[in-house]
């Protein structure tokens, strides 16, 4: 098997040490070119490149899950193909790692090395369905090109919050959950539209949804974790369904206290509930339009203000070795 590692260097979890264990490791099973990323967007073309390729059999994302997003983004550029595109293998190496997780994939790079090559001896892999952004026809974002998320995305508040960490992380701070929380409540308190939200949901067949205040589409659930404590906002979401939308129509200091705890104890059988939320199943197709433009955000990347979003759930849309 020939196939291509692309390698994070700033990925927060591993050392220049670590990685060259890892590499020493695949290549001992494989035929394999490591590269490392040198500019935001590399791996985005490095995946490009290996489903142009006729001799990649397999791209192993090292990172985080932006890293994992450029890849995929890179593999998928001319649309789905799982029986003839390279299959994807993730080692985690960010501070969160939701989309190998989500995976059944230890959170330690070195484990999930491991089960990786076990998985590649044994033949083990899936075919998942995956996010698919876009702008909206006939919207001030009509011409803004698609995109593909592995495992969520929002419009509005948490992309305000992701937005918010990458600036401190840019002026040096360290990624953490603690980093985090404080981005919440910074955000919480400066959101001039939490008490009366300015995102509508529309869905082919169904009336429109107006007036949420909060918007996260989930492809698999958990939606994210705080330290190893798993969150789910849509619990029945999956990478072999649509897509899963959460939504609050409020998001007063009460209804934060309130939904926050639901939240946080959140289970596998039980996600938020309450008057105030909105929740959706399984989509294959919808719209967030905002009065305003808002933040959005793909698998914990920030990517800038939007107006409207056209959201599509991709079934078997990709290869990925388990």
């Amino acid at each position: 098997m020939r196939a291509l590692l692309v390698v994070n260097p700033a990925a927060t979890t591993t050392s220049a040490r670590t990685r060259d264990v890892l590499i020493h490791a695949l290549a001992s099973e494989m035929k394999l070119e490591a590269v490392t990323t040198q500019y935001r967007g590399h791996g985005r073309d490095l995946g490009r490149q290996a489903a142009e390729s006729d001799d990649i059999d397999l791209v192993v994302a090292l990172g985080g899950d932006g890293t994992v997003n450029e890849v995929v983004n890179g593999l998928l550029h001319a649309g789905p193909d799982p029986e003839h595109l390279p299959g994807l293998a993730v080692v985690p190496g960010g501070s969160t790692n939701v989309f190998a997780r989500a995976l059944g994939l230890p959170n330690q790079p070195v484990e999930a090395t491991g089960v990786l090559l076990d998985a590649l001896r044994e033949g083990r892999e899936r075919t998942v369905g995956l996010g698919l952004t876009s702008g909206t026809p006939g919207s001030d974002d009509e011409a803004v090109p698609a995109r593909w998320f592995t495992f969520n995305a929002g419009l509005g508040f948490d992309a305000g919050v992701v937005g918010r960490v990458e600036q401190q992380r840019e002026r040096g701070r360290k990624s953490t959950h603690a980093l985090y929380m404080r981005q919440v409540v910074r955000q919480l308190l400066g959101d001039p539209h939490r008490r009366r939200g300015v995102i509508t949901l529309e869905h082919p067949g169904d009336e429109p949804v107006t007036d949420l205040a909060l918007s996260i589409v989930s492809n698999t659930s958990p939606w994210t974790f705080l330290g190893n404590r798993p969150i789910y906002a849509s619990p029945k979401a999956s990478f072999d369904t649509g897509l899963d939308l959460f939504g609050l129509s409020r998001m007063s200091t009460g209804a934060v206290a309130r939904y926050g705890t639901q939240l946080l104890t959140s289970s596998p059988e039980r996600g938020p509930h309450g008057r105030h939320v909105v929740s959706r199943h399984d989509l294959t197709r919808f719209t967030l339009h905002s009065k305003v433009p808002l933040p959005l955000q793909m698998d914990g990347d920030h990517l800038g203000l939007r107006t409207s979003v056209t959201f599509t759930g991709v079934r078997r849309a990709l290869r990925v070795i388990v």
